[in-house]
């Protein structure tokens, strides 16, 4: 989180990120959103496309969000998965209307859009409890079960030829001496091209479910806050991107964090075996897109960001070296545990009512 805030009569947003942005004062935002009289804003910093704030004002806490890479119609689809999801119960950010009568506002080519804040906390990984894993694992199925009634498309952002296409762009500007990034980058996307499969459940999913995303109260998980990168894709890569964003940690995977995750996850909806038999791969996949997505992101942002991003690099291709088991780091638990994981008596009880 920025530490910065911004306070009445600053012109600038504040931070790094803030000062970058030329689009209309919080205050007028505030003011646009029928939000209340502006008290003071604090960026949130997130990997994430968007920038987030939270907006104070004196009738309580807003989350707006600044949109500045995606086109109108996708700013609009975001929007109404938002909306579909709240009407459903499920518990996610809900865009306000502008005084206009829309969800959003468009200044100097981005898009603004307001919430009200969920009210919970971010908890660090590192601090996240069994329970706390069970939870997100419940919600995140939740999701899935939800997301199969949204009927408008929403385009995979996160397809295997996608991120193949995006490596092929990035691998242009790799140094000649990253020899061995080079090598299990080229290796992996051609190992995946073969053995991924693509004929597997899909529907609407979150796309990068972490502990930044979720609030909770407790060992209760109250609310799921950025919905960038929501689109349709296989549930089982979507919750393998969980897996690799929660279940990792201090360089290796936890096998019992794992597992709550997982049962979480299929107390709402079990595992199909073409799933389980894919879940290593999907991992790898996840592992991989999040390493290239860094690495084209490296490129194209500024000094001040780069050290972030080169960071979420290593850590992630630090995961895909331990999923390829060129280094030690909890995968053979996870295999074995994947191995053993399907119950042909739970899904055959389940079938009736998917």
């Amino acid at each position: 989180m920025l530490s910065t805030e911004v306070k009445p009569g600053d012109r600038a947003f504040s931070a790094d990120v803030l000062s970058r942005i030329q689009a209309p004062d919080l205050a007028g935002i505030a003011e646009e959103f029928s939000l209340g009289e502006f008290c003071t804003a604090t960026g949130l910093h997130r990997e994430s496309a968007e920038s987030f704030f939270v907006l104070e004002t004196k009738r309580g806490k807003f989350i707006v969000s600044i949109e500045g890479i995606k086109s109108e119609n996708e700013v609009k689809h975001d929007i109404e998965l938002l909306l579909f999801l709240r009407r459903h119960g499920f518990q996610c950010l809900q865009p306000l209307k502008s005084r206009g009568g829309q969800h959003y506002l468009h200044a100097d080519g981005r898009f603004i859009s307001a919430s009200r804040n969920i009210d919970g906390n971010e908890v660090p990984v590192g601090n996240l409890t069994l329970g706390q894993l069970a939870a997100a694992g419940h919600v995140l199925a939740d999701l899935h079960l939800i997301g199969r009634g949204y009927k408008k498309g929403v385009e995979n952002r996160f397809s295997f030829p996608k991120v193949a296409a995006l490596y092929q762009e990035v691998r242009k500007n790799l140094p000649a001496h990253l020899k061995t990034i080079v090598r299990v980058l080229d290796d992996e996307v051609n190992y995946l091209e073969g053995y991924l499969d693509n004929n597997l459940p899909k529907g609407i999913i979150h796309g990068n479910l972490s502990w930044e995303s979720m609030k909770f109260k407790g060992s209760r998980l109250v609310g799921i806050m950025n919905f960038d990168r929501a689109c349709r894709g296989k549930f089982i890569c979507d919750l393998a991107t969980t897996v690799n964003a929660v279940c990792y940690f201090e360089g290796r995977y936890r096998l019992d964090r794992f597992e709550e995750l997982i049962l979480g996850y299929e107390g709402l909806r079990p595992l199909s075996l073409p799933e389980w038999d894919s879940f290593p791969n999907e991992l790898r996949f996840s592992a991989l897109r999040t390493a290239i997505t860094s690495l084209h992101d490296f490129y194209l942002r500024e000094n001040g960001e780069r050290q972030r991003i080169q960071k979420t690099f290593i850590d992630f291709f630090e995961r895909l070296l331990i999923l390829r088991r060129e280094k030690d780091g909890g995968m053979e638990d996870l295999l074995l545990s994947m191995a053993t994981g399907y119950d042909y008596r739970k899904y055959q009880k389940s079938k009736p009512s998917r």
